[in-house]
């Protein structure tokens, strides 16, 4: 299943692009890539790296928060899981024994990033927590229990998830190992 925001992402591209009268091959041109990759990009086949994209959005003439402005990066549930046999292969570049699986790309406003490696041993628990941040958790190890005021939701080794960290929310283990999750917490 396609995420929703890169196919609302590439249906604007295209959308602007055909707006400006400008050819897919014009587009390319303007962005240093081929008109085969921006055909692709259009056709929700490829996803295309940061650097491509901020590169089409300056040949559209778009300022980026206005271009990301009406894109709904939501589906119907403000937190999103992704479990680790939902996760999607790619190629980056052509070489053998190299495997990339995308666990998670979102644009979060213009923001400070920090990046966390967080370990929870057995039975470890705390009240909810509040943060001014938007969080990405990636288990890497173990089982870990999110609590949220609506909901607990169960993450194990490889499965990921995305929240506004504005809502209460507490991670436990309540299995007989630590734990480990990478945690990339987005302030604005």
């Amino acid at each position: 299943m396609k995420d929703p925001a890169l196919l609302q992402i590439s249906q604007k591209i295209k959308e602007t692009r055909k707006s400006l009268g400008m050819t897919i091959q014009e587009l390319a041109d303007r962005s240093g890539v081929t008109k085969g990759l921006i055909s692709q990009i259009e056709n929700s086949r490829v996803v295309p790296s940061l650097l491509v994209l901020l590169q089409i959005i300056k040949a559209l003439g778009v300022e980026i928060n206005i271009f990301f402005g009406d894109i709904n990066f939501y589906r119907d549930n403000p937190v999103l899981v992704i479990r680790n046999e939902e996760l999607t292969s790619f190629e980056k570049e052509d070489a053998d024994g190299y495997h990339y699986q995308r666990i998670f790309s979102r644009n979060v406003k213009a923001s400070t990033i920090d990046f966390v490696l967080l370990t929870l041993e057995p039975g470890a628990q705390r009240e909810k927590v509040v943060t001014e941040a938007f969080e990405f958790k990636h288990i890497i190890e173990g089982e870990v229990v999110y609590r949220f005021d609506s909901e607990d939701i169960t993450l194990k080794k490889g499965d990921s998830m995305f929240f506004d960290g504005r809502l209460a929310h507490t991670p436990i283990n309540l299995g007989s190992t630590k734990a480990l999750m990478l945690v990339v917490y987005f302030f604005d």
